[in-house]
């Protein structure tokens, strides 16, 4: 993705309380061109969402501790920010035992870095 350096790059939210895993999925981020935030569980992802309406792709793992796991996570941006298209990873679910909804996808842990980026790419315009 070329992005003119005049024009703010698309914002994505990175959500992982594993910081090696969610350093890793900023990289994977910033290396298709967006520019990565990050939160630790969902309640920190639904506070920066309050704090900036210009997250336009939330990329979260599923197994969260707190008050909420991705799941309900999505489900909450989904009803509060509807224009948010939405990344779930997991290393403990399969997609088809899942209900994503429309504008989420999935990709299982270890995800294809190139399959990330293409969804991304999809998901920005």
């Amino acid at each position: 993705m070329v992005v003119s350096p005049s024009l703010p790059r698309p914002v994505v939210l990175v959500v992982d309380d594993e910081p090696l895993l969610r350093m890793m999925a900023i990289d994977v981020v910033e290396e298709a061109g967006f520019e990565a935030i990050e939160a630790a569980d969902a309640d920190a992802a639904i506070a920066i969402f309050e704090l900036r309406p210009d997250i336009r792709i939330l990329f979260t793992d599923i197994q969260m501790p707190g008050s909420m796991d991705g799941l309900k996570l999505a489900r909450a941006v989904r009803d509060r920010w509807p224009p948010v298209r939405i990344i779930l990873t997991s290393g403990h679910c399969k997609a088809q035992d899942l209900d994503l909804g429309p504008g989420h996808v999935f990709f299982a842990k270890p995800y294809d870095v190139h399959a990330v980026e293409a969804a991304l790419h999809r998901f920005a315009h």
